[in-house]
Parts: C-alpha cells; sequence; structure tokens
C-alpha cells in the first residue's frame, strides 16, 4: 500500500510535471508566433523602404530632371557669354549657340539629321551584338580553362589597351570600303572589352557559390547558366558597358578615316565633312550628336539593366 501510494503521487507528480511541460508550450507557441509576426513585419517594412515603389514626380523632376538641365543651361550660358564678350573673337573657331541651332534646323529641313544619327546607331548596335555573340563565350572559355588563359588572357588585356583607330587602316586593306569593315574594327574594339568584363566577373563569384551549385547536381553547361553566369552578371554588366563604349568610339574611328559612297554619311562622317569644309558648326553639330547619343545608349540600355542587377541583390537602396 506504501508502495503504491508512493507511487500515486510520482505518478501525478509527473503527470502534473507533463502537464506544466505542455502549458509552457502551450504558453510559449503564440509568443513565438508574435515574434516571428514582428520580425516578418520588420522585414516587410525593410523591403518597403528598400524597394522601388512610386517616386512622387516632383521628386523625380527635382532629382532626376532638374540637375542634367541645370548642368546644360549653364554650359550654354558660359558658351555664349565666350562669344558675347568676344572671349574667343574667331567665329571659324567657336561658332555661337544660334549658328549651331541654324545648322541642326538645315539638317532637319533637308532630312538628313535623322538619316546621320540612325546610320551610326545601326552600325554600332549590330556591331555590338556581333561583339556580345562572341566576347561572351570567349570570356567563359578564358575564365574557366587554365591553359587557354594563360595564353589568350595577357592578348586580351593587350588588344583592350589598343587604340581602336589603329585597326581602321589594316581593316581597310583587307575588306575595303564597306561596312564589313565598319564591322570589324568595331569587333576589334569591344571583343576583348566584354571578354576581359566576363572574366573579371566570374573570377569575383564566391567559391561557396560554385560549390553549393555542384552539391545540387549542377554540371556542365547547366552550372555555367544557372551558376557562374547569375552571379558574375555585375562585373559581366560593367565589361558591357565598356564593350558599347569600345564600340562607339571604334565606329566614330571607321567613319572619320574610311569615306565612301557606298558606306553612306554617319557621324564620324559628319565630323569629317565639317573639318573639310572649315565649318565649326558643323563639327559642333556632329560633336552633340555622337555625345547624345551614347548618353541616350547608356540611360535607356545600360542604366536600365545595372539598376535592375543591382536591385536584384539587395544593392540598390532608394535616398
Amino acid at each position: 500500500m506504501a508502495s503504491t501510494e508512493t507511487t500515486g503521487p510520482v505518478t501525478g507528480t509527473t503527470g502534473t510535471g507533463s502537464g506544466t511541460t505542455g502549458l509552457r508550450k502551450e504558453s510559449e507557441g503564440p509568443g513565438d508566433g508574435q515574434d516571428l509576426a514582428g520580425l516578418e513585419a520588420g522585414l516587410d517594412a525593410l523591403e518597403t523602404s528598400a524597394g522601388p515603389g512610386r517616386t512622387p514626380l516632383r521628386q523625380v523632376l527635382t532629382q532626376k530632371v532638374l540637375p542634367p538641365l541645370t548642368a546644360v543651361l549653364l554650359v550654354l550660358v558660359v558658351w555664349q557669354a565666350l562669344v558675347s564678350f568676344e572671349v574667343v573673337d574667331d567665329p571659324s573657331k567657336l561658332p555661337s549657340p544660334s549658328a549651331v541651332w541654324d545648322e541642326v534646323r538645315a539638317a532637319w529641313v533637308q532630312g538628313t539629321l535623322l538619316d546621320y544619327i540612325w546610320t551610326s546607331v545601326s552600325r554600332g548596335l549590330l556591331g555590338f551584338l556581333f561583339a556580345l555573340a562572341i566576347g561572351t563565350p570567349l570570356g567563359l572559355v578564358v575564365a574557366r580553362v587554365r591553359f587557354i588563359r594563360a595564353a589568350i588572357g595577357p592578348i586580351l588585356s593587350g588588344l583592350q589597351s589598343l587604340p581602336s583607330v589603329a585597326w581602321v587602316p589594316p581593316a581597310v586593306l583587307w575588306l575595303g570600303l564597306e561596312n564589313k569593315m565598319m564591322y570589324a574594327v568595331i569587333l576589334l574594339g569591344a571583343v576583348p572589352s566584354i571578354a576581359n568584363g566576363l572574366v573579371s566577373g566570374v573570377d569575383q563569384v564566391p567559391p561557396l557559390f560554385l560549390r553549393a551549385g555542384r552539391t545540387l547536381g549542377a554540371s556542365g553547361l547547366h552550372h555555367t547558366w544557372h551558376i557562374v553566369l547569375p552571379a558574375a552578371l555585375p562585373g559581366y554588366l560593367a565589361g558591357l558597358k565598356q564593350g558599347w563604349a569600345f564600340s562607339w568610339r571604334s565606329l566614330m574611328a571607321a567613319e572619320i578615316i574610311a569615306s565612301s559612297p557606298e558606306l553612306g554619311v554617319g557621324l564620324g562622317q559628319l565630323l569629317e565633312n565639317g573639318r573639310n569644309a572649315s565649318s565649326m558648326p558643323m563639327i559642333f553639330l556632329a560633336i552633340f550628336l555622337i555625345l547624345i547619343v551614347g548618353i541616350a545608349i547608356d540611360l535607356l540600355i545600360f542604366s536600365p539593366l545595372e539598376r535592375r542587377v543591382l536591385r536584384g541583390r539587395g544593392l540598390l537602396v532608394r535616398s
């Protein structure tokens, strides 16, 4: 009886302990849920504050539109002041803004302004696409194969530092005064930049990502496409921007040096025509158009890509 009575309380105590444990778990359950809910709310708040969201129109105008317009107006004021106060008293050396505007209006009335722009832009974009198709696999091979990297890597770096204008004379002798000569100069200027940009991006991929991809079963092209390229995207994008800059400069050099009726009149040829005619307004017109096209391509293509990549990695924070 004693043992039975003793067992009873012990059993009861055990039951009470289990009940206490159960009550403790039940009492901690809602608290944990509240903590998780608070944590999720905090993360949502951070994502909301750092996310793209909708920017008020007034903020866009004051932060994105007004600064460049102010800079352009300041340049025009200084330019006009130099002409008005005869700091440069020879109009053949520094034309007035109105003279350049008259040149713009004359080209527009004649219907040649858009032709100048389209001739160069179409060549530049098509040549850049060719360079992209060649430079991307070349960069991957150089980055992943040690022997090829040791053999070709220094050559790519040397080609990248070589001025693009140096390729124009041999390209003319090899291919003649045709569009394929223009594309050859663009390729020789842009492919090394794109390939080197991708090599740099692959070099900066953390080894943990590569090991994690292999652990998950990725190998070969699947590993390259789903692991290496996404991880190397920031460096690759920087190489693409530099490749476009080299493409555009190479094309302008080719258009200035090589002229032919079959090639048409691009922006570089317009610049050379202004020099031959000693027309400083035409020269300024060509310079401004070359600058505007370069800025427009960056703002319309590369800047949105860069923002998307940075935002996808949590690196773009709205101020």
